[in-house]
């Protein structure tokens, strides 16, 4: 039996209230709009409360609050009924730390003698396991009687803690402590203290050991039931990075469910390709979302807008500058137990050398420069094992770590143990090295440097470049060539830090930079804009654009300055919240908007080339090689900026009334209608779209996508005011109030 690709799915946020019973009511509204796969978030027993389902407590357990096993059966049944696949986002890496998830309560209970002991990523040899739960040192919380025990549990407030069978011989609670498996600490101590691996630097996150054969199976064996059965007929990878060796546990997967697509989600970084020898059909589609934006962006426009944004901001810096210096930051703090992990394992890896002798301080530098220097998410070596392009990036790592150094000669050596790793002290640096890599970059580019260096917010996205904002025809073309019918082409999801349509606004300042200039300007009369730097209310203008007209805009705008600014960690914090500061850019936010109620002319021009620019990102995502990927509610507008605020609750019965109109009364219809009529072409054309060749043109009349197979041409078009009108039959065509045009031809 060979693979079946989707031609469309639809990406189902589950939990809040939206349950599977709930999702089986809109069965067949999902169907009429033309997707023949649900792609389900996790669907796993998770943390009580969980808005996402990502923080798993039990991986064999379908989670009773959205409606058990027998709920999920009940979905399963009704979408085979309706021909609907079924896609389900597994999450290998990690489960929660926490009693509640049953196998690390056994570990608590029972430390490295637990039959489930080696499940976690647990460093054993650093002494008991470190709970960071406290919110105040455990000597004063002791001497406050903070603690008390019940039955065989230590009772931290409401949370029951496992304890060590037989230990509990005595009153004295100090001694009682020391004779666990586990050592409770204030949350401070997670900085440096903790002897988990975790996800990114969320410490109620641990990582799983799914490198190990039983780990897997163990992990995975309902995964493979659902599938087995017919129920599931997709499965996608939450952060394939994590993973010890991702390679090997792909094969696994295909091994045990040898017709099963698996894609997964990986950043691709600058040029970077995913590895020949995974057995994936392709990634969830961050590049393609950065690549449609990138095509819609005008260079000379990007260059105008960039000049006014430094006059503005007094903003001279490069962002590479910005992301290097973030990278140090995120080492000194969120992520300094990996950093400190890393120096030990790197003396281990060196101990007993005889070209170098090194100290902690010479190798924190060392694992620091090379951390640092690291442009991707991650190299691949495993088994002692590293590719050409590996030993390549390895070597450039290398050799800009170097610079600057007084002694390159650590810095050298461990990159030969990263190339080349022999031991298993070696191989034991060259895992933790690669799993850190990633959380870095993650940590520091998407969460840091990307709200601190906000020139144009469309390219700082999930998997894209800010000063690369951007594309060549060259470039475009030869990315297109690589792509295949397996891929999905993502442009909005949970994790996205600007919904489609809100991103396509912000591109709207690169064709129209002087609009957002005179509105820009305007805004500084503001009475609130006194107090906020300049580039917070660069930022905030953004927004705003990206939100006007939104139900709730002012307080949505509020509770996502408050995150920005604590993601941003200059002023404010998520430890040490600058609240005045944080108030007083809710307020800026508040004020322009308010000033906007009248629709000045300048943002109307921004809003209909918004609203033109939604439409051609659609065109192309769901013409392009690939299949197209619809997050929950946004076949209508869909305004909204990162989470939480992208993952609010869809109003369904007013996506029906928007697919049930008989005309394009507005935005929001019309890109509905559009919707549904390029997923029946695709349903129509599935063949041709599967082989088709592909042709980027772009240049100053605008953007086109010619595929081509035998004598049939598909050509997508968005045409700038006064470009000369394409010929041919127009299957879909608009034209906007500004001039410019969007247009779909086919025969």
């Amino acid at each position: 039996m060979s693979m079946q690709f989707p031609t469309a799915t639809c990406r189902i946020q589950l939990r809040e209230g939206f349950d599977f019973d709930a999702l089986r009511q809109r069965l067949d509204q999902i169907v009429g709009l033309g997707v023949s796969h649900l792609y389900l978030s996790p669907i796993f027993t998770a943390t009580p409360g969980s808005t996402h389902g990502y923080d798993v407590t039990d991986p064999t357990e379908i989670d009773p609050a959205i409606g058990g096993r027998e709920g999920f059966d009940r979905l399963a049944a009704a979408a085979a009924e309706r021909g609907l696949g079924v896609i389900l986002d597994i999450v290998p890496n990690h489960t929660a730390f926490t009693p509640l998830n049953p196998w690390l309560a056994d570990v608590m209970r029972h430390g490295h003698a637990s039959r489930y002991a080696r499940y976690f990523d647990i460093d054993w040899h650093a002494g008991p396991l470190v709970l960071p739960f406290l919110g105040e040192p455990f000597r004063k919380m002791l001497r406050d009687g903070a603690f008390r025990i019940q039955g065989d549990a230590w009772m931290v407030g409401d949370m029951a803690i496992p304890m060590a069978p037989g230990s509990a011989t005595t009153d004295d609670l100090d001694v009682l402590h020391q004779a666990q498996h586990w050592r409770l600490v204030h949350y401070e101590k997670e900085r440096d203290s903790i002897t988990h691996r975790r996800f990114f630097n969320v410490t109620g996150l641990i990582g799983m050991r799914v490198d190990d054969e039983r780990v897997f199976d163990d992990t995975h064996a309902l995964i493979f039931d659902l599938v087995r059965s017919g129920q599931v007929q997709g499965l996608r990878v939450d952060h394939i990075d994590g993973l010890a060796d991702p390679a090997t546990y792909l094969d696994r997967l295909a091994d045990r469910l040898p017709d099963t697509p698996v894609w997964v989600e990986k950043i691709l970084v600058g040029d970077e390709t995913l590895p020949e020898d995974w057995a994936t059909v392709g990634t969830t589609g961050y590049e393609v979302a950065r690549l449609i934006a990138r095509m819609l962006t005008p260079a000379e426009g990007m260059h105008r807008l960039d000049g006014i944004w430094r006059d503005a901001t007094g903003d001279m810096s490069a962002f590479r500058d910005v992301l290097a210096q973030s990278k140090r930051e995120v080492l000194d703090h969120e992520l300094a137990a990996e950093r400190l992990q890393l120096v030990q394992l790197a003396a281990a890896a060196l101990d007993g050398r005889a070209e170098a002798e090194p100290g902690p301080e010479t190798l924190r530098e060392a694992v620091t420069e090379l951390l640092v220097a690291m442009p991707r998410y991650r190299t691949y070596v495993a088994g002692g094992n590293a590719s050409d392009d590996d030993r390549r990036l390895i070597a450039e790592v290398a050799h800009q770590a170097a610079r600057g150094l007084r002694s390159d000669l650590v810095v050298r050596l461990l990159a030969n143990v990263w190339g080349d790793p022999h031991s298993r002290a070696d191989q034991a640096f060259v895992t933790r090295l690669q799993q850190v890599t990633g959380a870095l970059l993650a940590k520091s580019q998407e969460d840091t440097a990307g709200f601190r260096w906000t020139r144009y917010l469309p390219a700082n996205e999930v998997g894209a470049e800010p000063d690369e904002p951007g594309i060549s025809q060259a470039e475009a073309n030869s990315i297109m060539a690589r792509a295949r019918p397996s891929d999905m082409v993502l442009t909005s999801s949970h994790d996205t830090k600007r919904s489609e349509d809100t991103r396509m606004r912000m591109v709207a300042i690169s064709h129209l930079p002087d609009d957002f200039h005179a509105l820009w300007h305007a805004s500084q009369n503001l009475p609130q804009a006194e107090g906020v730097d300049p580039r917070w209310r660069w930022y905030i203008a953004q927004c705003a654009l990206g939100l006007y007209g939104a139900p709730d805009a002012a307080d949505r705008l509020g509770a996502h300055l408050q995150k920005a600014m604590r993601e941003a960690k200059e002023t404010s914090f998520w430890t040490r919240p600058d609240q005045k500061a944080e108030d007083a850019a809710a307020a800026f936010g508040e004020g322009l908007l308010a000033q906007w109620s009248d629709a000045p002319p300048e943002l109307s021009r921004l809003l209909s080339r918004g609203d033109t620019l939604i439409l051609a990102q659609l065109l192309f995502k769901c013409v392009m090689p690939g299949f197209p990927d619809i997050y929950r509610g946004t076949d209508g507008l869909f305004l909204a900026l990162t989470d939480p605020d992208n993952r609010r609750p869809v109003d369904w019965q007013a996506l029906a009334r928007l697919h049930e109109a008989s005309a394009e009364t507005d935005e929001s219809t019309r890109k509905a209608h559009w919707t549904r009529t390029l997923l029946s072409l695709r349903e129509k054309q599935r063949g041709f779209l599967a082989d088709a060749s592909s042709e980027v043109r772009i240049d100053e009349t605008g953007v086109a996508l010619d595929r081509r197979l035998g004598d049939q041409r598909l050509l997508a078009r968005l045409e700038m005011p006064g470009a000369e009108p394409g010929e041919g039959h127009r299957m879909l065509d608009w034209s906007a109030p500004d001039g410019c045009r969007i247009s779909l031809t086919f025969g």
